[in-house]
């Protein structure tokens, strides 16, 4: 893919609010496609799409939506912004009126450009968060700041083209308020000065930098912005005539060198200006670069001659000599840097570069997001051969801008508690200082963690438990299936920091023990299954008899010897029931029909039968019950739910006989039944006290309690006496209302 042509740097005084960038008109865009034939629709289509969207809308600061994504497209097409990231401006703002923006993008113009556009858009809604949340603290402040710069980073790192549409759209922001004159909020001027002029330094961006820095500090101290000011234009015809003179004698000499050189004045900043003043303690004809020149020649060897003439015709200051070209700035920056004195002794400052040093300095990491691959031009002193090479080192300088200001004098130690490192596939993690490559794998994936075997940290081995620096791409290789080690957990071998994967490495112990002690309990019950018989019960059911919540916690706790297999030999091996012989049953049968009462309970169709509750499901009022006739002890009445009851009843079907409640005697009003209640809760200290003081207040009496407690979870069996079960469902509603209760029912 092309690049966009930028349009040719204007040279202008400081304080412009425009910078010589122009608005995005119809005549730009199609300059811009016919500069770019194979992606002549993508800016011209993506306008359209959203132009009925927006053009009615207005932003939270007063301007036009489209008119805003107008011009936030012509500064990126002003500094070699691809289309791509033209046509994303227009999109990222139509994604806020569609219901799913990433589907509805990806259909109508591919994945390339939602993902751009949703991404920023995401971005941008944290962003706003963040303002919200903090929107009583300064921008500048540690907590506040570090916490955006924090999640910028992370924002970034999912596509970085996205700072740039950041970048841009901040600077249109403050462009807006300067040309309508309405008041700005002094915190979204601090975050242009403090946070994103920073980023566009770093990321190379001169253009965009010195004009966010202009602006937020015109907004902020207007007053010194308009003396400063107001001293730049006291003396500008006669320091215009001067320096055309001294840029024609400079431009023309060096071409008798045989050098190819073009020579501009230099734009004069006022925020550089002011920064160099209070940081000197200069005053205002004392600063070097009111009078500066820019030389722009074919080769580094040019630029070294250049400075060879310079120096034979003026005399240098030693002490303001910087050669940037040998000793690039860590955003990649390049040029010559000297300060002269004329024959009046005026200072002059002059920068000679090449003309791609002189690309990289205005455009930056912004003209290289214009091609697919970066080819041999390279960011940051990086050979770039690829958009992955390219993409890493815009990754690196973003984190470097973090680390700029964490070293700031206002902001000391911002980031010490963090560091960022890079994935093979460039995306951007997060880990405490002094996390290792394991803390690092335990971040991207569990698995990932657990399966870790060594670690490469920016292409060499290391060992895992080396410290991570932020900008370092680690790769880690792995096992097809693996375990952790459990030096991981010894602090004194260092190799986990983040308390996530400690946690992570405890879990898969924690987890192998249980499963070891389940299955243990698992083996162990079984085996007394199949040494009575009772292969087919259903595990499940048979934990929940026992007042467990699941096979699983019952088999844990037999695995553990904490709960003995004589408890579920008598489950499964309840008291027989004394069974009538054939005869008995046939008396009982021919008896005449009639209807008895014998402790509440009427027997249908028998006189003067003996009857008798069951004590494995202990019916009460108003249940649904079933008689079963038993050898010399009349009828057991069941629930007709009972376990034990179904069985018999499906072996015995004659023994079985209808059976109901029916209305007590006056002698025996007041029957009570006992019922057995099972209570889950988390074990603290005075639980069976509570849930005994509701049993009482209630009036219901309490014949009996079994309590176990497995792992800070009690299990409590209470026997209480009942005249009905209506009666028991509200008591027991009561008692679930005890702090610390899960559940509380009937068995």
């Amino acid at each position: 893919m092309r690049s966009v042509t930028s349009l040719p740097p204007t040279t202008v005084e400081a304080g412009s609010p425009t910078g010589g960038l122009v608005p995005m008109t119809p005549a730009l865009i199609a300059a811009a496609a016919q500069s770019m034939p194979d992606q002549a629709n993508a800016l011209v289509r993506a306008r359209a799409f959203a132009e009925p969207l927006l053009s009615g809308e207005v932003l939270g600061t007063g301007e036009n939506t489209l008119a805003h994504a107008d011009a936030v497209a012509a500064i990126l097409y002003g500094i070699g912004g691809s289309e791509t990231m033209q046509a994303a401006v227009y999109l990222v703002y139509a994604s806020l009126h569609l219901n799913k923006p990433q589907e509805v993008l990806t259909k109508a113009f591919g994945a390339n450009f939602a993902l751009l556009a949703v991404e920023t858009t995401k971005l941008m809604q944290v962003q706003q968060q963040a303002r919200d949340a903090s929107s009583a603290l300064r921008v500048d402040d540690p907590a506040t700041q570090a916490e955006t710069v924090r999640k910028m980073l992370l924002g970034f790192s999912r596509d970085v083209r996205v700072v740039l549409l950041r970048l841009a759209s901040r600077l249109q922001t403050l462009r807006y308020y300067a040309a309508s004159k309405c008041p700005v909020s002094p915190a979204l001027a601090r975050e242009a000065l403090h946070v994103f002029a920073p980023l566009a330094n770093r990321l190379g961006i001169w253009q965009l930098k010195w004009e966010l820095e202009d602006l937020s500090f015109r907004f902020l101290e207007p007053d010194t912005y308009r003396q400063i000011a107001k001293n730049l234009d006291e003396k500008r015809a006669e320091r215009e005539i001067y320096m055309e003179q001294l840029r024609t004698r400079l431009e023309s000499e060096l071409r008798a060198y045989s050098i190819s050189a073009t020579v501009q004045g230099r734009p004069k900043h006022i925020y550089s200006i002011v920064k160099k003043m209070r940081g000197k303690s200069l005053n205002f004809d004392q600063v070097f670069d009111i009078r500066a020149l820019r030389v722009v020649v074919p080769n580094v060897k040019d630029c070294y001659t250049a400075l060879s003439w310079v120096h034979e015709h003026f005399e240098p200051i030693e002490s303001e000599f910087d050669d940037y070209i040998a000793k690039p700035k860590p955003n990649g920056y390049q040029s010559l840097h000297t300060v002269v004195r004329d024959a009046q002794g005026r200072a002059i400052e002059i920068q000679i570069r090449t003309q791609a040093m002189h690309d990289h300095a205005e455009h930056g990491v912004a003209a290289h997001w214009a091609y697919k691959e970066a080819g041999t031009k390279g960011y940051a002193g990086v050979s770039a051969t690829s958009e992955y090479d390219a993409k890493i080192a815009v990754l690196r300088q973003l984190l470097a801008w973090g680390k700029d200001l964490s070293e700031g004098p206002a902001h000391r130690n911002l980031f010490d508690d963090r560091i960022y490192v890079l994935t093979p596939d460039a995306a951007v993690i997060e880990l405490p200082q002094g996390a290792t490559p394991v803390d690092f794998a335990y971040s991207v994936h569990t698995s990932l963690g657990h399966r870790c075997r060594g670690a490469r940290v920016d292409g060499a081995m290391v060992p895992l438990n080396t410290p991570l620096q932020s900008g370092q791409t680690v790769e880690i290789t792995t096992v097809k299936e693996g375990r952790p080690s459990r030096d991981w957990l010894n602090s004194d071998l260092g190799y986990l920091t983040s308390n996530r994967a400690k946690a992570k490495v405890r879990a898969w112990f924690n987890a192998q023990a249980t499963h070891e002690t389940v299955t243990r309990g698992r083996e162990a019950v079984e085996k007394l299954l199949q040494r009575e018989g009772k292969t087919a019960i259903k595990l499940d059911e048979l934990a929940v008899q026992l007042g467990f919540k699941s096979a699983d916690a019952m088999f844990e706790v037999v695995g553990k010897d904490e709960y003995s297999l004589r408890n579920i030999e008598i489950v499964l091996r309840p008291p027989p029931e004394p069974v009538a012989a054939e005869e008995d049953i046939q008396q009982v049968v021919r008896k005449p029909r009639s209807e008895s009462q014998k402790g509440g309970v009427l027997v249908v169709g028998v006189d003067s039968l003996m009857t008798q509750l069951a004590k494995c499901c202990k019916p009460a009022p108003p249940d649904d019950i079933r008689g079963f006739v038993t050898r010399g002890k009349g009828v057991s009445v069941h629930r007709c739910d009972c376990s034990n009851f179904r069985e018999m009843a499906a072996r015995y079907e004659e023994r079985v006989i209808d059976v109901a409640w029916g209305q007590p005697k006056a002698a025996v009003s007041s029957a009570v039944y006992p019922v057995d209640v099972a209570v889950e809760a988390s074990d603290r200290q005075g639980l069976l006290r509570d849930i005994s003081e509701v049993f009482a207040r209630e009036k219901t009496n309490v014949i009996g309690v079994q309590t176990q407690s497995i792992k800070g979870t009690a299990w409590m069996t209470f026997t209480v006496e009942v005249s009905d079960s209506v009666r028991l469902n509200k008591v027991l509603g009561i008692v679930s209302g005890v702090p610390g209760v899960r559940s509380a029912r009937r068995r």
